[in-house]
């Protein structure tokens, strides 16, 4: 048991004094950062006497900036957000593990929490995120939360206590939001194609940003659909409100839509509040393979950076920038592979700012193998690449890249003798 002592938000060393040389110190993502602790933290970072890690996710704030590196030492999973312009500075060291191997593969000292105000009965929530943080609370040396008084109150796996926390800070201020970005022409054609593979009654799962946003819209017409995701958004929120995911004809978890923490804005937050239809869980709850395979009709969604012809994925560097992450994409792909009448679906634009993103040798890493890919969708079709042959897969694939590249990429197959 702890003993939680207030800490006024203007002392800005205060955060520090609770930091050693050599800790890892973790927060939230995206919304779910503590602001009032990670910039007290930054701004007094010399104060800790020694050099010091944090784990981050991705991040929507400005907090690390390249110049914090003088006396941190910075590791996420992701070079997403304004971790880009930590990873292009080279000053943000990438974690290459799969997202249900945080717990196993990050161990924190130091544990930074945006919590909800107690509820009546005296239950703090962890409010946006519970995901990799769950775990944390109990291995953690020390543990600080900002009482955040505009943040939503959501229903999870853990409620916490006043003793189970080091320090509190009280704040009042709107959590961060992800604008919501218009999806492309593209993105609705690719949306399309998806949609077309999902059915009444399929549990979806899906990544961030436009494109499963276009997905997500263009479901209108679907019934009874459930929701299993590593996040939850605003367009989720959109079709909870409208009826179309209920969750009624899930295996597992039914009548509730699980996620693992909110990616979305004021409309996603205001949803969740107090909603006990949506739920929080431990990534080890939301990305386990066994879960999922539980889960009939998974539609897992995910996107890449590039795919080659044999159906190898790259979701995380090209040319030597990294601009993803491993992330929870093969969980989910390999839960979906287990599932009853499960797909997993791999959609991405054919083309980029660089040229053709269906290509006949990645120019990254290999994120997920050839014999984990399901579905791959571009603006141009759906290729199923399940129980086909390498020969099979490359005359699939180069009918969904871009018309004016498939000439070239048939040329450079039979270059590269893919068969």
């Amino acid at each position: 048991m702890r003993e939680a002592r207030t800490l006024d938000p203007d002392a800005t060393d205060a955060v520090a004094k609770f930091v050693r040389p050599g800790d890892v110190v973790a927060w939230g993502q995206c919304g779910a950062e503590p602001l009032a602790l990670t910039r007290a933290l930054i701004a007094q970072r010399h104060a800790v006497g020694g050099r010091f890690g944090v784990f981050v996710g991705a991040q929507w704030s400005d907090t690390l900036r390249p110049e914090h590196a003088d006396a941190i030492d910075i590791v996420s999973y992701t070079a997403a957000g304004s971790n880009r312009a930590l990873a292009e500075a080279g000053v943000l060291s990438i974690l290459p593990v799969h997202y249900s191997c945080f717990e196993r593969a990050v161990r924190v000292d130091v544990l930074l929490l945006q919590v909800a105000p107690p509820d009546a009965a005296g239950r703090y929530s962890l409010s946006v995120a519970h995901e990799y943080l769950v775990p944390y609370l109990d291995t953690a040396r020390v543990v600080i939360a900002e009482v955040n008084a505009l943040a939503p109150w959501t229903h999870g796996s853990v409620v916490l206590r006043e003793h189970d926390f080091d320090a509190l800070v009280h704040t009042e201020r709107a959590p961060l939001t992800l604008p919501r970005a218009a999806p492309s022409d593209t993105d609705r054609r690719i949306a399309a194609h998806v949609a077309g593979l999902i059915e009444d009654g399929a549990t979806l799962q899906f990544g961030m940003g436009a494109l499963p946003e276009a997905v997500l819209a263009a479901l209108g017409d679907r019934r009874d659909l459930g929701l299993h995701s590593g996040t939850f958004g605003d367009e989720a929120a959109d079709l909870m409100e409208r009826g179309v995911i209920t969750n009624a004809r899930k295996s597992i978890d039914v009548g509730v839509s699980v996620s693992g923490v909110m990616m979305g804005g004021e409309r996603a937050y205001r949803f969740a509040h107090r909603n006990p239809q949506v739920q929080f869980r431990a990534t080890a709850y939301t990305h386990d393979i066994d879960v999922l395979g539980r889960i009939d009709r998974l539609v897992a969604i995910n996107s890449a950076l590039e795919v080659d012809l044999t159906g190898q994925i790259n979701a995380e560097s090209v040319a030597g920038r990294y601009l993803g992450a491993v992330g929870g994409g093969i969980d989910f792909m390999r839960g979906a592979a287990r599932s009853r009448g499960g797909v997993a679906v791999i959609a991405l634009a054919s083309r980029g700012r660089a040229g053709s993103r269906i290509v006949a040798r990645l120019n990254g890493p290999v994120t997920t193998p050839r014999s984990d890919a399901g579905v791959i969708v571009t603006e141009h079709g759906v290729a199923d690449l399940r129980g086909l042959t390498l020969r099979q897969r490359v005359r699939r694939m180069i009918d969904i890249a871009a018309p004016e590249l498939r000439d070239d990429l048939a040329a450079d197959s039979q270059a590269l003798r893919l068969h």
